[in-house]
């Protein structure tokens, strides 16, 4: 129950909510997140090696991990401004999930797991291993806080109900990744990392009402890009080469993910009640 007569102009325009503030906070963050890169990527242009991101700890560190930590250190401080931590968005979600729910999270699994015990750690560094899973908390942490966090939270308080906003938080997060376009990927490779990010968005949302905390989200993010990262050796590009038998049935798992998603979106039901004094949660209906 948010305190309305204490509430800063500032605090009371996010709490109304509403679907554009989620599309431009994320708009805000990427242009905040692509411009820390670029100032790492020219003051570091010396030390990072661009051919070959993994090829030491440091250039893993700059180019892959400071934008993430920055945007992390942002999205924290911009919460805090909103009264929004702990609650809501660190705290017992508003909307009950649903017990086939639990499907998500583990689906989530199987390929980060296949990827974990099926990659070939001999080509990387100790060090690189290390500073990629250390980057990755922070992967978790910015994309999650963004997109099932603050998105989801300012499309519940505008009054959506949970089919909107599990779509609308795994579009947000889905344009995110149209960014990679700007790095030279073809713009099939990047329509293709997009529908990924969006039925994964789906997942992690499903993880997020299940669960019942932003928390989980954010673990089981931050343990499947480091392991997409080091299974591929690179980000968003598909693995090259001879795999190992646990690699090549990370496809499958991951095609099998997808359409679970979608099949998902069928039964997705709920929605959260506003912040009436005594109406804390909703029921599923």
């Amino acid at each position: 129950m948010t305190d309305h007569a204490s509430e800063s102009r500032w605090q009371a325009f996010w709490n109304r909510g509403g679907w554009w503030k989620a599309f431009g906070l994320a708009a805000v963050y990427l242009a905040l997140y692509l411009g820390t890169g670029w100032v790492v990527d020219t003051l570091g242009a010396d030390v990072i090696d661009f051919e070959n991101l993994f090829g030491d700890p440091l250039s893993v560190f700059l180019a892959i991990g400071m934008p993430v930590i920055v945007g992390s250190i942002i999205l924290l401080v911009f919460s805090w401004s909103l009264g929004w931590i702990p609650k809501p968005l660190f705290t017992k979600q508003p909307v009950r999930g649903s017990w086939w729910m639990w499907i998500a999270p583990a689906l989530v699994l199987i390929p980060v797991l296949l990827r974990l015990f099926g990659t070939d750690y001999s080509q990387y560094s100790g060090g690189v291993i290390a500073v990629t899973f250390f980057v990755g908390i922070f992967v978790g942490v910015s994309e999650e806080l963004l997109t099932r966090g603050l998105a989801v939270t300012l499309l519940r308080k505008h009054g959506y109900n949970e089919w909107v906003v599990a779509v609308l938080s795994s579009l947000i997060f889905a344009m995110l990744h149209s960014s990679n376009v700007l790095s030279g990927q073809p713009i099939l490779t990047v329509l293709a990392t997009m529908g990924y990010t969006f039925v994964f968005g789906i997942m992690m949302y499903l993880t997020l009402r299940v669960t019942g905390n932003l928390i989980w989200p954010i673990l089981l993010h931050a343990i499947t890009d480091p392991t997409t990262f080091l299974a591929t050796g690179g980000i968003d590009v598909a693995a090259a080469g001879a795999q190992s038998p646990l690699l090549a049935l990370v496809t499958p798992a991951t095609l099998l993910m997808a359409v679970f998603a979608l099949i998902a979106l069928i039964f997705i039901r709920g929605r959260a009640k506003q912040d009436v004094p005594g109406l804390e949660t909703a029921p599923l209906v």
